[in-house]
């Protein structure tokens, strides 16, 4: 498994479901983000736009269809 850190932003959150999609020019594809790996203080929570700061998670066997997830997700300021 690799991990590595990468800056993106935010394409779509979903706050009913907690889940969203981030995209990095840095990964090939789009990137599954869930709630629980959100580090931040408050409500867990996106917005379209956000420029984020992530651990880039290849997933082969899928996230919800997603090749790639995202850990341990912060605001870039």
């Amino acid at each position: 498994m690799v991990v590595r850190f990468v800056v993106g932003s935010v394409i779509s959150w979903n706050a009913e479901e907690g889940w969203g999609v981030l995209v990095s020019d840095e990964v090939e594809s789009e990137i599954f983000a869930h709630f629980s790996e959100l580090v931040v203080d408050g409500y867990r929570s996106l917005q379209p736009g956000q420029v984020v700061r992530f651990e880039c998670e290849h997933f082969p066997s899928g996230q919800d269809g997603y090749g790639y997830r995202a850990n341990n997700i912060r605001l870039v300021d």
